[in-house]
């Protein structure tokens, strides 16, 4: 789950963007759970050396992979039905574009295929805890000459704040359902923690993965390694993040993202934003902006801006307003319209100047973003071999 550029905290009612809100951890086990070192489906090990490395997101897919909530201990029974709408909403609409197939458990799996009409396919066969798939599932690599495998992040709920033995192995069950080797990286992380170009190039916060909560005693330097030899890169640029505001620790995904090798965009925050992830905003753009990618060639940077909290629809404290939290899927763009219709219109004009082979969608998903996610946070792509 991925959260950023919140207005201020609070302290009300079951969110995502709390730490051990209903999330089925109590705060004992909380606390025993935080000094384990790995958690996840298999022993780490370190991938395959080779050729295979995550491509960048706007290639071509296969599918995209989604998962249904239906804990009501994490969502809470007023809640629950409204995240599972907006669930529904991004399914049916990344459907129009490349075959979805969204994991549910038995119990629930008869309403999530009422909610996501025929286009959508339901499987009951992966269990999960929660939604977050992008975090949950594995992160598909390619090699270029046809071969596919998937490599899974160690899912511990990030840093052990959400019960997730069942999320903790949806990555390689997965990977069986698509018939590709598997293996397990040697640090803890999500999805949404890592953004790369597909050229050798990463990104990430220290917050979210230099953390004692996911890699304890690792350095920075052996973190590199590990996640360059994850994803086939051979430099990270890192970010300081934001430590202990949110559930993800500042995950990349909702503030900066790759367009190409040698492109990024950044969502920037209005010039009156004082906040903590406006000033993480600002430092990641200074940062992209004097980087150069692993090939040494300069780095592009695009500015997107960020709407006004004051003129968006959701009062809710704590409302994931991003723009940059968007889905690439085959020939289209999902994004999110947050009710500041200045802003829409101008993120969606900067999308469609970004993409302009590809249909912008934004969609009011309102629901989960009040829950601190976004449509990224809520879908994995299977790029084609």
């Amino acid at each position: 789950m991925n959260t950023e550029t919140p207005r201020t905290p609070s302290t009300s009612g079951p969110n995502r963007r709390r730490f051990l809100t209903a999330a089925g951890l109590t705060a004992a086990g909380a606390a025993l759970a935080a000094v384990q070192s790995r958690a996840g489906a298999a022993p780490a090990r370190r991938p395959a050396a080779g050729a295979f490395r995550v491509p960048v997101e706007d290639v071509r897919h296969t599918r995209t992979w989604m998962a249904w909530p239906d804990s009501t201990a994490i969502w809470g029974r007023g809640t629950l039905a409204g995240i599972q709408a907006d669930i529904a909403l991004i399914a049916r609409t990344v459907a129009r574009y490349e075959p979805v197939v969204l994991c549910a458990n038995s119990a629930s799996a008869a309403r999530a295929r009422s909610l996501c009409g025929t286009s959508v396919t339901v499987i009951s066969s992966i269990p999960v805890d929660d939604c977050w798939m992008r975090d949950t599932g594995p992160v598909f690599r390619t090699d270029g000459a046809g071969g596919l495998d998937a490599v899974g992040l160690n899912f511990n709920g990030w840093g052990n704040k959400q019960a997730h033995r069942k999320d903790a192995r949806v990555a390689e069950h997965i990977a069986s359902y698509a018939g590709v080797p598997f293996t397990s990286a040697d640090f803890v992380g999500e999805g949404g923690a890592i953004e790369q170009d597909g050229a050798g190039t990463l990104m990430a916060t220290r917050s979210s993965l230099l953390n004692g909560n996911r890699n304890p005693g690792m350095s920075e330097r052996t973190l590199t390694a590990e996640m360059c030899a994850a994803y086939g890169a051979s430099k990270v640029i890192w970010f300081d993040g934001v430590y202990g505001q949110d559930i993800t620790d500042d995950h990349v995904d909702a503030t900066s993202r790759f367009l190409a090798p040698g492109e990024a965009l950044v969502q920037m925050p209005l010039a009156t934003d004082d906040d903590a992830y406006a000033e993480d905003a600002r430092q990641q753009y200074r940062i992209l902006t004097g980087s150069t990618t692993a090939a040494g060639g300069p780095m592009d940077v695009t500015r997107l801006q960020g709407p006004d909290y004051d003129r968006i629809r959701s009062t809710h404290p704590d409302f994931l307003a991003s723009y940059a939290n968007y889905y690439l899927c085959n020939d289209a763009v999902i994004c999110a319209h947050f009710g500041d219709s200045r802003a829409d219109a101008a993120a969606k004009a900067t999308l469609t100047r970004l993409y302009p082979d590809r249909a912008v969608e934004q969609l009011n998903i309102d629901r989960l973003g009040t829950g601190g996610g976004g449509i990224h946070c809520v879908t994995q792509q299977q790029p084609v071999p």
